[in-house]
This record gives C-alpha cells, sequence and structure tokens, in this order.
C-alpha cells in the first residue's frame, strides 16, 4: 500500500540453452546458445570422508578449473552443496552429472520392493536442485550402462515432470536403448599409462581424439616430494613399496608397476626418489598435454573428453590433475598448456602444426614458428608461417620433415610459438620427441583399462643433458584482490634448461604457498632465452611473511632466493 511494496524476493539466474545433437559418426555434439562446443574437463572426487568444504576451498577448486582453462566438471553419482552449483555458476564451468557406478543404483537386479520409489524422489530432488542453475550441461540416467527399460521410463518420467531444461543421455558408455535410442559417447578409457601418440593414433576403436570419452586418462599422477612426506613414513618414500601401494587405485590399478615399466624404458631407471619424481612430472605432463592436444585438433571428429579424474577422494598416487593438498604439479600444467584458448601444438600423428582457437573469435594475421633442434641444439629446421584462426576452430599450418631421415639424434627438441597481429606471443609450446615413436600393441588390447606397448619411445639421453644454474628474480605485487609474484628466469648458459620447476614458500619451510595461480611452469629455456611468470594468490594475505622463490627442474642448479616485500 502507499507505494510499498509488500513482499520481494532476489533470485540469481542465468538464460542460456543447452542442447545436444549427433554427429554423423553418431558422436554426441553438445550446443551452447546454438553453438557447438568442445567438452573438455575432468570428473569431480568429494572428500572421503565427506567432510564439507569452505567456500574458500571450494573456490580454489574452481580457480583451477578454470586456469587450466577446463569448462566442464563431471559429477558421477557424487552430487554436490548449493555453494558448489553457485560457483560452477560464475565460473562458467559446466556440470555433467549423473548415477553412480558400481552401487546399488547401478545393480537393479539387486533391487527391493521400494527401490525404484527412492530412487524416483531421489533423482527428483536433484533435479529440483539442479535444473535452474546455468552451469548443467547433462543428466546421465545410467553410468557404466542404461537401466533397463522399466526404469528408464520412470526417470524419463521425473525428468518431464520437474522440467529438466537439458539433454539426458542413457549411460556414459557407448550404449543404445528403446527408449533414448543411441548414447552417443563411450567409456572406452585407458586408465593407466599410454604413450603421447596414443592420443592420435587411436582413430576409432579405443580411448583416442575422437567421439565423446566420459572417462580417461594417462594414468597414475605423482604427487611432488612434499606431498608423499605427508602421505607415507618417512622410512618409506623410497623405494616405491606397498606402502605408496596402498595409496593407489582399485582393481587393476592397485600399483605402479606398469607406469614404472614405462618410465624405466622411456626415461631410464631413476636413481633415487628425486629422480624418480622428476621423471613422474615429466611423463605426466606429456601425457596429459598430448590428450587434450589430440581432441582439440580433431574438433568435432572429437566432442568431449573428461579427464579420470579431476581430483582426489584422499591422497592418491593415481588420476588426478592436482593432487589431494591442492599442489599443481605436471598433469595440470600439461593440461593448461594444451588447453589454452588460442593454441599452438604439434601433431604426432602426421608431424603438422596446428593452430587451435577455442574462443568465439576469429584471430587474424597470425604467425607461427617451429624451430627444431637435435640433442646438440644444432637447428634442424626454421620456418614461420602466417595462418588466420577462424572462430572455434582446428587449422593446420604446416607439415614439419621427418627429422630422423635427415639427422639422426637420440632425442629431438621442437619449440613452437605463435604472435599475433601485433608481434605479440599468444602461445608457445616445447617437444622432447623420440627418434622413434613407441610401438604400441593395438591388436591386443584385452579391454578399455590400457592397450599393451611392445615397444616404448627411448628419451633416456635425456639424462645427459648438462647441469644448468639460471639466473632468477622475483617481485611481490599487491592488488587489490590477492597478492602476486612476478618471477624472472634466464638461462644464461649454452645448454637446455629442461622442465624448470618454480615455487614460492614461507622462509625456512619445506611446503609451497598453496593454493596458488601460476601463469605458467615446467618450463623449458634455450641457451639465452628468458621467461616472465606470475603466481597468483586468492588471497591479500597469502605472503605476509618472509617468502622465498626456489628453481629447480630436470637439470637445473637448485636455487633459493629470497623475496623482498
Amino acid at each position: 500500500m502507499d507505494g510499498e511494496p509488500s513482499d520481494e524476493s532476489a533470485v540469481r539466474f542465468g538464460i542460456r540453452e543447452v542442447t545436444s545433437v549427433l554427429t554423423p559418426q553418431t558422436y554426441r555434439l553438445f550446443k551452447v546458445n546454438g553453438k557447438p562446443i568442445l567438452i573438455r574437463g575432468g570428473a569431480w572426487d568429494h572428500d572421503m570422508l565427506l567432510r564439507p568444504m569452505t567456500h574458500e576451498q571450494y573456490k580454489a577448486h574452481f580457480e583451477y578449473v578454470s586456469e587450466m582453462h577446463l569448462n566442464a566438471i563431471r559429477q558421477e553419482g557424487q552430487l554436490e552443496t548449493d555453494e558448489f552449483y553457485d560457483l560452477a555458476d560464475e565460473y562458467g564451468i559446466l556440470i555433467m552429472a549423473g548415477w553412480c557406478c558400481c552401487d546399488v543404483w547401478e545393480q537393479w537386479d539387486k533391487w527391493l520392493p521400494g527401490t525404484l520409489d527412492i530412487a524416483t524422489d531421489s533423482l527428483r530432488t536433484e533435479m529440483l536442485k539442479m535444473r535452474s542453475h546455468p552451469s548443467m550441461l547433462t543428466w546421465l540416467n545410467g553410468s557404466d550402462g542404461p537401466p533397463p527399460p522399466d526404469v528408464e521410463q520412470a526417470y524419463l518420467d521425473v525428468e518431464k515432470q520437474v522440467g529438466w531444461p537439458n539433454p539426458v543421455v542413457n549411460s556414459a558408455s557407448d550404449q543404445s536403448t528403446t527408449l533414448t535410442g543411441k548414447s552417443g559417447v563411450k567409456m572406452t578409457g585407458p586408465y593407466d599409462y599410454e604413450p603421447p601418440s596414443y592420443w592420435l593414433e587411436d582413430k576409432s576403436k579405443w580411448g583416442g581424439g575422437w567421439g565423446y570419452n566420459t572417462e580417461t586418462g594417462p594414468g597414475p599422477a605423482i604427487p611432488p616430494l612434499e606431498s608423499l612426506k605427508k602421505m607415507l613414513p618417512k622410512e618409506h618414500l623410497w623405494p616405491v613399496d606397498d606402502f605408496w601401494n596402498f595409496h593407489g587405485a582399485g582393481e587393476r590399478f592397485k600399483d605402479l608397476s606398469r607406469f614404472n615399466e614405462a618410465m624405466n624404458a622411456t626415461y631410464g631407471p631413476p636413481s633415487g626418489l628425486e629422480d624418480y619424481l622428476r621423471k613422474a612430472q615429466a611423463i605426466a605432463y606429456d601425457g596429459e598435454r598430448a590428450m587434450f592436444e589430440a581432441y582439440g585438433r580433431n574438433k568435432y571428429t572429437s566432442t568431449g573428453v573428461i579427464q579420470w579424474t579431476l581430483n582426489n577422494a584422499w591422497p592418491s598416487t593415481y588420476w588426478h590433475l592436482y593432487d589431494y593438498y591442492m599442489y599443481p604439479a605436471g598433469g595440470y600444467f600439461g593440461t593448461r598448456k594444451a588447453c589454452e584458448p588460442i593454441h599452438v601444438q604439434y601433431s604426432y600423428d602426421d608431424h603438422g602444426v596446428a593452430v587451435i582457437n577455442t574462443s568465439q573469435q576469429s584471430a587474424a594475421g597470425l604467425t607461427v614458428s617451429a624451430q627444431a633442434f637435435d640433442f646438440t641444439l644444432q637447428k634442424l629446421f626454421s620456418r614461420e608461417v602466417k595462418a588466420d584462426a577462424g572462430p572455434d576452430s582446428s587449422t593446420t599450418v604446416l607439415t614439419l620433415p621427418d627429422f630422423s631421415a635427415q639427422a639422426p639424434s637420440p632425442v629431438y627438441f621442437l619449440k613452437l610459438a605463435l604472435t599475433d597481429s601485433a608481434g605479440k606471443e599468444v602461445s608457445s609450446n616445447f617437444y622432447w620427441l623420440p627418434a622413434k615413436l613407441a610401438v604400441i600393441d593395438w591388436d591386443n588390447t584385452p579391454d578399455s583399462a590400457f592397450t599393451p606397448v611392445k615397444t616404448f619411445e627411448d628419451l633416456t639421453a635425456l639424462n645427459k643433458l648438462p647441469r644448468v644454474k639460471l639466473e632468477a628474480s622475483a617481485a611481490i605485487e599487491k592488488t587489490a584482490a590477492n597478492d602476486q609474484v612476478r618471477v624472472r628466469l634466464l638461462n644464461p648458459s649454452k645448454g637446455l634448461a629442461f622442465q624448470v620447476h618454480v615455487g614460492i614458500r614461507t622462509s625456512g619451510s619445506a611446503e609451497e604457498i598453496l593454493p596458488v595461480l601460476w601463469e605458467d611452469n615446467y618450463v623449458t629455456l634455450m641457451p639465452g632465452e628468458s621467461r616472465t611468470v606470475t603466481a597468483r594468490y586468492l588471497s591479500k594475505i597469502a605472503l605476509k611473511g618472509p617468502v622465498e622463490l626456489v628453481v629447480e627442474g630436470w637439470n637445473i642448479e637448485a636455487t633459493t632466493i629470497a623475496i623482498r616485500h
């Protein structure tokens, strides 16, 4: 009355439309507001003890996902709080949700009278909670397989009743049902180590860069030393033993035997724990980069890939892009590199150099630079080409020669750079390539867990890289939102500085300050090359005390530098 409101409420909402179609190859392709999108994401894990997260903890996870340039999170039955979905909305991260495998919800033959009622009531509750969130991408009515017709129909009835606005898929595997037809997705693994070339060599049967892979990845992800010290007794840090295996995965992935076999053959047996960890991070970086790059180059023959997994429910040596303690290591930065909005990359299958544009804007007047070197850093190839990258495109701009045919070398190095029309670098990439790719035993693949390798790559020459001492400086910069540190690295030597890792820790501590958002890490510097990278923190007081920069790497003389406020 008298112009005064009698009641009011505030609602946050987003307007968008999510649809999906089956491509001519019957792969499911999602569209947002009518535009196709290549789904690149990771699978979410609750804390094992279901401990609730604070806002700051949730936010750190979404910051990491955003920093890796991923656009999706898959939740397999492990549904979350309203705060989780609110943050997904804010960060623009799509949520692929659905029923969980390996429990009563997929053991339909064991259901008792009333179980279906519990299932449909549970589904209704979750649908009502999630349906208004613009972050929702799809709902899967099954995981490893679709439900039987009566259960699927009951689920479809609920989804219609509550007005679920997004696509529904029968399961996370390549299945068809009489009610909803073909799923259009695959669940073909692998879940254990595969060589980087795997993802482009497989073109039609297993986990390679084609179709929509709902869960896959290059296997183990070994945490750094400071995390291992929290997981393992001091006397069991080395060598790898059953205490490590206790932190492995389940079923066929209870130990690191296949990963260790690949490391020994590819990089050489480790001389000790530090050497093992250096090689493990190089493997994780190379493997995650290769997987995401394969799906990126092949869009829209590829339509989606979900890394198994994003994080861990407890401290683990398997399946994460950052570990339980929020430490971003090799796999994190390999993923971040591969998923850059505008990205230059190498293709193992055809020696091509491709430019991937994930944005919806065209990028004209680009310059692609490719330089190849033998193990002694003698230049074998150098070329620049002009290129345009259309919106949401993948374009191969040049093909490299077979260097092994013209100049035998145990390892080759490839340095790629992409600059915009103003000459500013927008992407760079560095590869260490074997003289011969791994020979993968495609004909004897027992199942989707992994494909055996007949002959591994030989990159053992990397152990002979000369030691390098880098010059480094760091400065703290205060912003209104947070603390950040700008780090400059220079390689003054005549040798290659390989897999350089930088970290910031409180002076006198052995642990890095986490969570942290590094612009880049595990970088490689040619002789005379310099790089500047920035570390951002989520808090304005993260660096409240004396701090120091630690510089280390594959063949790097470790250096610690005090950082002044």
